[in-house]
């Protein structure tokens, strides 16, 4: 009876584990945001933080950017860098980081 319990913990942390995983390991691309993007809770900066953000905000600002509809002086080049896969990795990547 006591392996029940040990197969129960095995299990949890085999079906959660990929997606702490996946939560701690940015995506290619990703990592270079941090160049202009705030990564702690507290940013002096005008530019935005990113980390915790709604997947979905940061999946259409750069689908902005890269079509001209908002107003960037650099966001615009380096979105165009980034195919759609791409961007919703990132996105879901930077949401998921609190």
């Amino acid at each position: 009876m006591k392996t029940l319990p040990a197969l129960l913990a095995i299990a949890t942390i085999a079906v959660s584990g990929p997606k702490v995983i996946a939560a701690s390991l940015p995506p290619p691309g990703a990592a270079s945001c941090s160049g202009c993007h705030a990564t702690g809770t507290a940013s002096t900066s005008s530019v935005p933080r990113l980390h915790g953000r709604d997947a979905g905000e940061i999946t259409t600002a750069m689908n902005g950017f890269r079509d001209g509809s908002l107003p960037a002086t650099v966001m615009n080049r380096i979105a165009k860098g980034f195919s759609d896969d791409e961007v919703r990795a990132i996105a879901a990547w930077l949401a998921a980081q609190k």
